[in-house]
Formats: structure tokens, C-alpha cells, sequence
């Protein structure tokens, strides 16, 4: 089984594993308890929560809250800040965030909010004066994802919050990390950003345990309301392995970004070569050109489904995906995709491929291999042959 579906979760790492462990049987007291035997929870859930706040550079501990996963992140962040400022209902946010952001802001808009959707180029990179023009006086909220779930495109975050800065020093800017998180560094201070989610089980932490960072000028309410937990801000029993589990995969996170930066970006880039070189019909979405994280590429196979592909790809034991696995049980094509203006004949042959640093050069090679032999048994059978005739002779 060779597994290139990394953007929809990662293997966790056996360090990260052996972390956890003690956690579960050992060491099981409620971290909130105390007496004596809950202090080692309590203080490990702390050490946790530094490690966290260095991996964010954050100024201070207070400033993380442990959550579940990226969706709880980002709707604590989103409806946490409109809670605090119900005069303002404006909203900006781009045409290619991930669903539990996309799918929460239309859930706004039947609430009365205003949402402006800022649109992307054919190589997935953000309108810039687009965003620069839609904010006003009114915005409470500006919600740009750091990197591209699809595509892997890197949004100029930095840059966009000096934008937001300079246009209403008191509209509030949240990101959703969760794909860059281990892929490329992190530094909330150096990039001017509010508030920041993750997701542990996108670096080798467990499914189930997430972090969000809100500054110390940001005031949110919380999503979920009971106990006294993550200093009102986030309710309920702390999970202790997952979060002694994702601060361990952060600290592994930080030792393996050159690998990611050099290692698997060499393994991306060998793959897309070798499919463009070998499938005449095969395109990069994204240009290949663009600042994208190092692990990810989305391949359009004109004129060919979609779903065939996987499946043929699944037979020979690989691992993709068409898009984001929260939408796989649809049958629309990618917004994503759609968004960048993705050619009609490429979209739905589209596949998205996602390395990690258990990616090796044989399973690239053998699945180098195994695609274009996959891809021409499908075009042979594809109802649109002159179509594909017509492009093979251009491409010759």
C-alpha cells in the first residue's frame, strides 16, 4: 500500500505513539483533579501547551487553546470573534477556503452577515485588490486559509495582514493552518495574523486533537460552554494523550522541515515530471510554478473520470484523493478547482497527490510507473476520442 492521500491525514509518528501511551493507563487522572495523583496530567497538559506556544512563536502560553480538531479551531475563532463585535457584520473570506469554513459562512449569511468571497487566479493564487477593496468599516472578520488543502498553493499571509492592517486596524484576521502545519514554519508574530487553527492529525498526531492560537488582544467568547477548561475558552475534560501526542509530533515537526522543504519536495516534483513526460493528456492544475507547500500537487487527466482513476489507482495500491475528504461523498465538482477556472475537460480528472516524510523513492517510482498505463487504459475507453486525438497531436 503505498499512501499519497497525506493532506487528508498522516500516519502518526511512533514517537508520537510512545508519547501517548502512559497517558491512557498510567498516568489516566483528570489533569483538573487536585489531588497529587492528577498533578503529573496537569503538569504534562502544561509542558504541552508551551511546546505548542513555541511551535506557534506565540508570545505566552495563555494564548493556545487545545481543540478537538481544525473545524472546532476555526469555528471558535470565526464565531468566537463575531460574538464579541455583534455590531459588525461584514465578513471576508476567499472562494477556496476548506468546507468547515466555506459551509460556516454560508450558515452566517442566512444569520444576516455579509460575506465577501475573494476569488484566485488559474495557477489557485489570491486577488489581492480584490481583498484590499472589500474591506471597510463594517468588517469584523477577514478568514484566509495559509495554504490550499487541493492545491497546495501558499497564501501571502503576511502580506494580506498588512493589507487588513492598514485598511481597519480593528478588523480581526483568522488562518487556518492546517496544511502547512509541519510543511513549512510557523511564526504568528511575524506574520501579524489574530488567530491560527491546526489540526494534529495532518502532522503524525492522532485524529481527535487540535490547537488555536488567539492573541492577547484578541477577545473571543467560547463555542463550547461548561466547565472552567482552557480558561473558559474551550469546555470540557482535557484530552491528555491527544495533546501530550500532538505536542510531541510538533517538536518531531520542527526537526523535519528541511526534509519537507528539500527531500519531499524533490519526490513531488520527480512525480509531476514523470506523469507530464509520460501522459500526454496530464496537466498541473496549479501551473507548477506557484509557492506551494512541498508535498502536494494536483494533476488534471483530461477528458477521463475522476473517480476511474482512483479506483484503478486504489487496484495497484495507491492511495489519492479527487479533493478535500470532507466533500469525497460528492458528486460536484472541486470549488477549488472550479474557482481557478479549471478547464471543464480537466476538472473532473483531477487528482491530488500528497507526499510525507514516509514517502520513499521506490513507492514514487512504482507508481511513476503504474499512472500511465492506468491513465491510457482509460482513455481508451473515454466517449470523447476525438477530443483526445486532437490533443495528442498538439502536444506532439
Amino acid at each position: 500500500m503505498i499512501y499519497l492521500d497525506n493532506n487528508a491525514t498522516t500516519k502518526v509518528d511512533p514517537q508520537v505513539l510512545e508519547a501517548m501511551l502512559p497517558y491512557f493507563s498510567e498516568e489516566y487522572a483528570n489533569p483538573s483533579s487536585i489531588y497529587e495523583f492528577a498533578k503529573k496530567s496537569n503538569h504534562a497538559v502544561k509542558e504541552a501547551r508551551g511546546v505548542i506556544k513555541d511551535f506557534f512563536n506565540a508570545e505566552n502560553e495563555k494564548e493556545i487553546i487545545f481543540t478537538s480538531c481544525g473545524s472546532e479551531s476555526a469555528n471558535t475563532a470565526i464565531r468566537g470573534v463575531l460574538n464579541m463585535n455583534k455590531s459588525k457584520r461584514h465578513i471576508i473570506t476567499t472562494k477556496v477556503e476548506h468546507p468547515c469554513v466555506l459551509n460556516l459562512y454560508k450558515t452566517l449569511e442566512k444569520d444576516g452577515y455579509k460575506v465577501d468571497y475573494i476569488g484566485v487566479n488559474s495557477n489557485g493564487e489570491l486577488d489581492l485588490a480584490q481583498l484590499s477593496e472589500s474591506i471597510n468599516e463594517d468588517t469584523a472578520l477577514v478568514s484566509v486559509m495559509y495554504a490550499n488543502n487541493e492545491t497546495g498553493v501558499i497564501f501571502p499571509i503576511e502580506k494580506i495582514s498588512e493589507i487588513i492592517k492598514s485598511k481597519n486596524k480593528e478588523t480581526k484576521f483568522f488562518v487556518d493552518a492546517v496544511q502547512v502545519t509541519g510543511k513549512i514554519p510557523i511564526d504568528v508574530q511575524a506574520l501579524g495574523v489574530d488567530l491560527m487553527g491546526i489540526s494534529g492529525h495532518k502532522f503524525h498526531a492522532p485524529k481527535g486533537v487540535g490547537a488555536l492560537y488567539v492573541n492577547s488582544k484578541t477577545l473571543i467568547t467560547p463555542l463550547i460552554i461548561g466547565g472552567h477548561q482552557e480558561r473558559g475558552k474551550r469546555a470540557g475534560t482535557e484530552n491528555v494523550p491527544y495533546i501530550i501526542g500532538m505536542a510531541k509530533a510538533a517538536e518531531l515537526a520542527v526537526d523535519t522541515l528541511k526534509y519537507e522543504a528539500s527531500e519531499v519536495k524533490r519526490l513531488r516534483d520527480k512525480l509531476e515530471t514523470n506523469i507530464l513526460k509520460n501522459v500526454f493528456n496530464a496537466r498541473i492544475n496549479t501551473g507548477g510554478i506557484v509557492n506551494r507547500v512541498p508535498n502536494t500537487t494536483n494533476i488534471g487527466f483530461e477528458y477521463i473520470e475522476g473517480e476511474l482513476i482512483l479506483l484503478h489507482l486504489s487496484d495497484s495500491g495507491i492511495c489519492a484523493s479527487s479533493g478535500s475528504a470532507c466533500t469525497s461523498g460528492s458528486l460536484e465538482p472541486s470549488h477549488v478547482l472550479r474557482a481557478m477556472n479549471v478547464p471543464f475537460t480537466a476538472i473532473h480528472g483531477s487528482i491530488r497527490f500528497s507526499l510525507s516524510k514516509y514517502t520513499t523513492e521506490k513507492e514514487i517510482d512504482y507508481v511513476c510507473e503504474k499512472i500511465p498505463a492506468i491513465i491510457e487504459k482509460l482513455t481508451n475507453i473515454s466517449p470523447y476520442q476525438e477530443e483526445l486525438e486532437a490533443l495528442r497531436k498538439r502536444k506532439a
